[in-house]
């Protein structure tokens, strides 16, 4: 379990990492299109969650726990994501 809750370390500050540089490039140079930025990351990262999930589930979890589990602390950090994020940028 710890190999996965490092991934996901990874996985979401990656992803934070990116909505974080992707805010400042559009603020800079098309302010006017922050809302549209805003909503495509937002679906971007709730699909890439999802199939990472989805891909745990289906192909590595060996048994409904850890399946249940990983998807618990997939869930957490990724709202932990979204509460850090939003609060850097706005």
């Amino acid at each position: 379990m710890v190999i996965e809750v490092l991934f996901g370390l990874l996985f979401f500050t990656l992803l934070g990492m990116a909505y974080v540089k992707g805010y400042d490039v559009v603020k800079k140079h098309s302010p006017e299109h922050l809302v549209h930025f805003y909503l495509i990351m937002a679906t971007v990262r709730m699909l890439l969650v999802g199939t990472v999930v989805a891909l745990y589930v289906l192909l590595i979890a060996s048994n409904r726990e850890d399946a249940i589990r990983f998807a618990l602390i997939y869930i957490i950090m990724y709202v932990a994501m979204m509460v850090v994020t939003l609060k850097l940028r706005h």
